[in-house]
């Protein structure tokens, strides 16, 4: 296999024995052409399935995903970011009508409270820790509050730490707004203006005293008080949600959850005072605003025809060619389907489903199924380019042109500097080729799709977003290049963009802006158009709770600890490049398991012994750490391929958001005999003090 630096640099292709052979890229390309052709006359655009990354560009999501829904006509598009993103853009549909951070990164200089739900921002986004710790450590700090079952760096910082129970974050939401309102910390006046469902709130948030929080999330009720009193009495609270959250039980529900504390309060579209529902990947963001992730670009509703026929007359294509009889098509679905043999060609681009997705076993028989043909776009081998059909080199960052809009709204343009190694190319110009050689066209005969280049692709992405929240239509590589760092909306009346969103409390719920008409948090029901019409929403912000329930997969006798999954501050998802960097393979080359002193007491085990952790889909052996996470968890980090976390998780989503439940499985742990080993030291982690910051929640 011809590499650079450990790259993939020729085309891949399957050969009659069953191996990769390097192939030229016609080669490569005229099997995959061969094979859709082949499906598409046979059985149409249900056939197809494409599972994309957050790590591409704005230009290349649109592009595929007209190539998808105008050119295939399939359903069946998603992308990695369901694992880590699909619940913040969930929680702000539900609660303010569309997708898009009210806030802004600059709230962390004007906010007097931070409050970060389940987002251990030190191992996650280490520059906006260290933005965050400037302000910790200036003259003026704000008041920090913790919601973590494990004792990270920013636990260690905070006003208030609050180690929930995995799989009981509703339950803590509901508490602290209870408290907002017994504390008379609302704002009635703003709420009655611009908010609906506040009787219903309130009824449904009563019954969770601090004293009953305290006993479901197994934290100090007075803990809950002064973390509720602290937002209380802020005047600029900042609120950010990540994994601990989006990952776990009723997360959708938990999330709104978080939005629904600002609402009360009106701490929304304030300097400082704002909600970050936190991406887990660098251009999360723009799959979701451009349709990559299976949603109609521009934040519209599939289930508006007038937004369907908008995005028809934008293509010229037959409206009934874009998908719109169902919701789209999410990954835990698309990957049921090519399990059961409707989906025969499946494209993965940037990503490794292979060791990310949940029950590892199940995924990869599914990729190395004879009935799926898979084609992979990626820059290095990974597990999953080792079960594929095709496999194409892929141009990196920097070896290729596109915009990308980061968590807060912020568009930045990055121009190719170097070429791609060997035969390796963009996955805009990959797609591109793939239309062309498909021969799809427009109702009146041009390509589709018709542009060439990715600022050709970029002007007609603007188009798309005319009138809808996230309106680019001001922007351009140009002023993209006078001043890259402009958040959307950016159209003529705001040309140097918007830093927060929600400044008038008007929000986008009006029933034919909207891009979803909601869900019953509790199971996922959607709402009809006509039943949302009824809410009067008319452009006010959506109150909505429900009750706290037990978790699926919950610890029991044969399984009594609860297993959750996530990042050290030293790799990026399955180590993909990070894994071949030697100054962070070095300080984190394998998997752990980390256990508290009660439970490693209670199994006779200790620092540095391996441990055999088991579930009912696998079982893996492990270095054990002692760490301060709460009695009754357990936590593996995610990266590792050889040692695949998700080797023991299981096949469940939230039914809102479907975003896999990664944190919520009960495992059975015993130390295996003689097996201690030394206990490997590092900088980031010394033998006197507790390695709980290795790993992210």
């Amino acid at each position: 296999m011809s590499q650079r630096r450990g790259r993939l640099t020729r085309p891949l292709l399957r050969d009659g024995s069953g191996q990769l052979v390097e192939v030229d890229h016609d080669v490569a390309m005229a099997a995959v052409v061969d094979r859709s052709r082949s499906l598409l006359a046979q059985r149409g655009g249900l056939s197809h399935g494409f599972y994309t990354s957050g790590q591409l560009m704005a230009e290349e999501y649109y592009t595929l995903s007209v190539i998808g829904k105008a050119g295939i006509g399939t359903p069946h598009m998603d992308g990695n970011t369901r694992l880590c993103t699909a619940t913040a853009a969930a929680a702000m549909k539900e609660s303010f009508g569309t997708d898009g951070q009210p806030a802004s990164y600059d709230d962390v200089e004007h906010c007097d409270a931070l409050l970060l739900f389940g987002h251990n921002v030190a191992e996650t986004q280490t520059v906006l820790w260290a933005r965050m710790l400037d302000r910790l450590d200036g003259a003026d700090p704000p008041a920090l509050v913790c919601v973590d079952p494990r004792r990270t760096d920013v636990a260690r910082r905070a006003t208030v730490h609050l180690p929930v129970r995995p799989g009981t974050n509703v339950a803590l939401v509901n508490g602290l707004a209870r408290e907002l309102i017994h504390r008379g910390a609302v704002d009635h006046d703003w709420i009655q203006a611009h908010t609906i469902g506040y009787d219903d709130l309130a009824a449904v948030v009563e019954p969770y005293a601090p004293d009953r929080v305290a006993a479901i999330c197994g934290v100090d009720p007075d803990a809950v008080r002064a973390a509720a009193e602290i937002f209380a009495r802020a005047r600029a609270p900042l609120s950010t949600v990540l994994q601990g959250f989006y990952q776990s039980h009723q997360a959708t529900a938990a999330a709104v959850g978080v939005n629904n504390l600002h609402l009360l309060r009106g701490m929304i579209g304030r300097p400082g005072a704002g909600v970050l529902q936190m991406n887990g990947q660098p251009t999360a963001q723009n799959n979701r605003e451009c349709g990559a992730d299976g949603d109609l670009p521009g934040f519209r509703n599939w289930d508006n025809e007038t937004h369907v026929a908008e995005l028809a007359e934008l293509w010229d294509v037959d409206p009934l060619t874009i998908p719109h009889w169902s919701p789209p098509t999410h990954a835990m679905q698309l990957f049921r389907y090519a399990e059961q043999g409707s989906i025969g060609f499946l494209w993965i681009a940037g990503t490794n489903p292979a060791v990310s997705m949940p029950d590892e076993h199940r995924i990869r028989q599914i990729l190395s199924s004879p009935d799926c043909f898979v084609v992979v776009s990626d820059a290095y081998p990974t597990e999953t380019t080792a079960l594929a059909d095709v496999v194409f080199p892929a141009a990196l960052w920097g070896e290729r042109t596109g915009t990308f809009t980061n968590a807060d709204r912020t568009v930045h343009l990055s121009e190719r500097a170097v070429d791609p190694p060997g035969e390796a190319r963009s996955d805009l110009t990959l797609w591109l080729d793939y239309a062309e050689r498909m021969g799809f066209r427009t109702r009146s005969g041009r390509p589709l799709p018709w542009w060439n280049t990715a600022e050709q692709a970029f002007t007609e992405w603007t188009r798309a977003t005319a009138g809808r929240p996230c309106d680019q239509t001001a922007l351009t590589y140009d002023r993209l290049r006078a001043r890259s760092g402009i958040q959307w909306p950016v159209t003529t009346a705001a040309p140097g963009g918007t830093p927060r969103l929600y400044t008038d409390a008007e929000f986008n719920t009006r029933t034919d802006q909207c891009e979803t008409y909601g869900h019953d948090l509790l199971t996922g029901a959607t709402v009809t158009r006509r039943e949302h019409r009824a809410q009067h929403a008319d452009g006010r912000a959506i109150l909505k709770a429900v009750e706290h329930t037990t978790a699926p997969g919950a610890p029991d006798g044969d399984y009594p600890l609860r297993l959750i999954t996530g990042r050290t501050v030293h790799h990026f998802h399955t180590r993909t490049k990070t894994g071949r960097v030697p100054e962070l393979d070095d300080h984190a080359p394998h998997a752990w398991i980390e256990l508290s002193a009660a439970d490693a007491d209670r199994l006779r085990v200790q620092r540095g012994d391996t441990v055999r952790v088991t579930s009912p889909r696998g079982a893996l052996d492990l270095p054990a750490r002692i760490t301060d996470i709460r009695p009754g968890t357990v936590f593996i980090p995610f990266h590792y391929g050889d040692h695949a976390a998700n080797r023991l998780t299981l096949t469940a989503w939230d039914p809102v958001s479907k975003q896999p439940q990664l944190k919520l499985n009960g495992v059975h742990v015993r130390a295996l005999p003689d097996t201690t080993t030394p206990p490997r030291h590092t900088p980031h982690e010394r033998p006197d003090e507790d390695a709980g910051s290795d790993a992210a929640t």
